[in-house]
């Protein structure tokens, strides 16, 4: 007995202890995290918030001294190049290194690393897409020059400097959280950070639904309900621009362009891109007679936040913006002589490619007329607590054969199977020149050579200068296409649906100085049709570019406050369009107590997204189901994946077309008009938002039916925002949804001493026990802008300094 107690006594503790010190499931690992000397506790204190701090680092030329405003955001003065983007990445690290990480684990497919089996699938996904693939080709630009070589491998020093001085009891909590620990940086991570932006912006694809459109369809009315220019735009390009070039001759389109065919898989719609905005006023509309120029561009709101704002001085540059953790430079920012920002294109850059096999081995596919060899990539997905996965994947001249089944993650499934991915970015590129160029930029002259680098993910370059020039550039590196190719799936095996060459620099589209005084973009088509090229056949929807405009036009004595006030500009151009269009619709006398109070609202309404605004909750979900209504019968066919025709397109056959067929479903015996499913989407909504909330009362607010919040990167439950009380819709210029929004808003307004305000929700902080975490998420909320403290020398007294670092060799 006293053997089996004795044998108790010793067992009992050791299984504890092992219990406790492993993670299980989600859970970490309790003694270690719950250990008040190197757990979660330690990062409840500021811990990276040093006062006066010195450091020495193995491989800085020269000292550094780095000053902390009262935002923490850092102002970085170095005495060279190199020293400039090792304390940047030893700064960034300081405050972000779990989210640098995470970032480039998960574009590397490596999380599986990290939570076990339960991220194969996503990791497979990143491996079949070739990401790595694309990061490696594109580390092979960047350090072909010296500058950029020079810039990636201070930056790697500086972080794996900082990673020495951390030990358990430091790390970010989520290591701890997640039970692993940080490792070296290395260059390909930050080639890694700029695929996944391109992958981000890439929108997802079309061409599945869009081919199947085709075969149900037909060409004519595929052409007529998918147009390959809007009803109604207002281009970023002015309408009437002229190209002063001679255009390249277009390859000619092959005869058997209809004939493509689709794989058998279930895809899902590409979403709406919520949408970027920016622009510039020439001095002559603007009180102080210099130019003032604007961006806000919108992403997937994160905490930490995807940006991290930064001051960067060094002998021929004092630059301010805000970075990508993981990456050198400022990418949208200002200097002492130009201001800078982008929007997306959303250029077609990515098609697939249907290929033929010879046989089940893949080892040879069908390509001008005889079989060519396939390579071979192999992909080891290291899996924590199980074994090594070994995935295989096959590429052709085109790209990687992304699966040959049909996949089991829901975010794949807008990847064909059987078929080859062609991507931009895949190319070998060198993006941080541009950045390299403009953050040193001086004039016109420095932003047209700094685009000359960038690749991808194209962006909309706008710019303004101290010169009073400013100008505008849908900008990346475009392929040479005939039209529409990569509207449909491409055929894999002939070699005229090869992208032919590429459009030159010299001839993207590009306005300086136009008239009108005022450039702009919103995502909407690059130009008018009389540009030569091909680059897209859709873009975003043209209200927000409509908005902008209109209100630029009528601009005079602009100042911040405009500008400012009308970031958030919450006014509805598609309202504006449709509610006078819908409302002599509906049939009053069949309407109940609820929706006649709707209804009520719907026509005192200022078409304002405004946050406690009723009307644009009912007429938000009222919309989205009359499309539903108008498409789903046709549109929605089991085991053939297709898209409805755009928002656009929709709009104009409510506008234009009362007796369009599109109006019958097809699925009932009667003949469906325009005013019966008018009619039935108002009372859905109606209905929907009173099971949801009760009768109508003040619950009924957009801001409460959005729920707009901030969630933490990983989801961690806690570490996110609270729901914010805020305005805003797709269609408005102030563009946010659930977690989608202006990621970083930036007005500058250029003079003998430029004037900067930004601000972006969240913190420069990436740990959530510190204030700096989410302080700035209230400001930002609200519509208000900080003023960016745009130091000129270590000492300047302009600003709030709360804490300098010392660097030394």
């Amino acid at each position: 007995m006293n053997k089996v107690k004795a044998l108790f006594c010793i067992v009992i503790p050791i299984a504890l202890a092992f219990l406790f010190n492993t993670k299980l499931g989600n859970m970490p690992p309790l003694l270690k995290f719950l250990n008040p000397f190197m757990g979660f506790w330690q990062n409840a204190e500021n811990n990276h918030f040093m006062f006066n701090h010195k450091a020495k680092i193995k491989g800085a030329i020269d000292k550094i001294e780095i000053v902390f405003d009262d935002r923490m955001i850092p102002h970085i003065f170095a005495q060279n190049d190199h020293d400039l983007y090792l304390a940047q990445g030893y700064v960034t690290a300081m405050h972000r290194l779990w989210q640098m990480d995470f970032q480039t684990r998960f574009a590397a497919g490596r999380i599986s690393e990290v939570v076990g089996d339960k991220a194969i699938e996503v990791d497979r996904y990143q491996r079949r897409m070739g990401m790595v693939y694309g990061a490696e080709r594109s580390l092979k630009g960047m350090m072909a020059d010296p500058k950029a070589k020079e810039m990636i491998l201070a930056y790697t020093e500086g972080i794996n400097a900082y990673i020495k001085t951390l030990s358990k009891a430091n790390y970010p909590i989520e290591y701890k959280i997640l039970d692993f620990k940080p490792e070296n940086w290395t260059p390909v991570k930050c080639a890694l950070l700029l695929k996944q932006m391109s992958a981000v912006l890439a929108m997802g694809s079309d061409e599945f639904y869009m081919t199947n459109i085709l075969k149900k369809f037909g060409p004519e009315v595929t052409k007529n309900l998918f147009p390959d220019y809007p009803f109604r735009e207002d281009p970023i390009i002015p309408v009437g621009t002229k190209w002063n070039f001679s255009p390249l001759p277009i390859p000619k389109t092959p005869e058997s362009f209809t004939q493509v065919q689709t794989g058998e898989v279930k895809t899902a719609q590409k979403v709406e891109g919520i949408g970027s905005n920016n622009w510039a006023l020439s001095g002559t509309k603007t009180a102080s007679g210099y130019p003032i120029l604007a961006n806000d561009p919108h992403l997937d709101l994160t905490l930490p936040s995807i940006w991290y704002q930064i001051q960067l001085h060094a002998p021929g540059v004092n630059t301010y913006g805000v970075s990508l953790p993981g990456a050198p430079g400022v990418i949208i920012g200002f200097n002492q002589k130009i201001a800078w920002g982008v929007t997306n294109v959303a250029a077609d850059v990515l098609d697939f490619y249907q290929i033929k096999f010879k046989d089940s081995t893949h080892h040879e596919y069908w390509y001008n007329n005889k079989w060519n060899a396939t390579s071979k990539r192999l992909e080891t997905i290291k899996v924590r607590g199980g074994k090594d996965e070994v995935d295989t994947v096959y590429y052709t001249h085109h790209g990687p054969v992304v699966y040959f089944q049909k996949p089991k993650y829901g975010r794949a499934d807008n990847v064909p199977v059987g078929d080859a991915l062609r991507w931009i970015a895949h190319d070998e590129s060198n993006e941080l020149m541009t950045f390299y160029y403009l953050n040193r930029g001086k004039n016109y002259n420095d932003y047209r050579k700094a685009l000359t680098f960038y690749t991808a993910p194209a962006q909309n370059f706008v710019f303004a200068s101290i010169d009073n020039d400013i100008a505008i550039t849908p900008n990346g590196k475009f392929p040479l296409k005939w039209k529409d190719q990569g509207k449909f799936i491409l055929d894999g095996t002939d070699p005229a649906y090869d992208w032919q060459g590429w459009i030159p620099n010299a001839q993207n589209p590009t306005v300086k100085n136009p008239p009108r005084g005022f450039v702009s973009s919103a995502n909407q088509s690059s130009t008018d049709t009389t540009y030569p090229y091909y680059i897209n056949w859709e873009f975003a929807p043209y209200e927000r570019g409509k908005r902008i405009n209109d209100r630029l036009s009528v601009m005079k004595k602009a100042n911040l406050d405009s500008i400012r006030l009308m970031q958030t500009d919450n006014y509805s151009i598609m309202a504006q369009n449709l509610v006078p269009a819908l409302l002599p619709l509906l049939n009053n006398e069949q309407l109940n107590a609820t929706q006649k109070e709707a209804l009520a609202y719907l026509r005192k309404w200022n078409k304002r997204y405004d946050a406690h605004e009723i009307a644009a909750s009912v007429f938000e979900i009222w919309t989205k189901r009359l499309s539903y209504n108008i498409w789903a019968d046709e549109f929605e066919v089991k085991g053939i994946p297709m898209r409805y025709p755009s928002r656009d397109r929709t709009v104009e056959m409510i506008l234009k077309e009362s007796d369009a067929t599109w109006y019958d479903n097809i699925n009932t015996s009667k003949k469906e008009t325009l005013a019966d499913l008018v009619n039935e989407a108002f009372k859905f909504s109606c209905d929907s938002l009173e099971r949801r909330f009760g009768p109508i009362n003040k619950d009924w607010a957009w801001a409460n039916v959005k729920q707009t919040n901030v969630p933490h990167l990983a989801k961690i439950p806690g570490f996110g925002s609270k729901v914010l009380q805020i305005g805003g819709a797709k269609s408005t210029i102030n563009a946010l949804s659930e977690t989608n929004g202006p990621s970083w808003r930036m007005v500058i307004e250029l003079g003998k001493t430029p004037k900067g305000h930004g601000v972006y929700p969240g913190g420069q902080s990436g740990n959530p026990g510190s204030k700096f975490y989410d302080n700035m998420i209230d400001t930002w909320a609200n519509g208000k802008l900080y003023d960016l403290f745009y130091m000129q020398n270590p000492d300047d007294k302009s600003g709030t300094v709360i804490s300098r670092l010392k660097i030394s060799k």
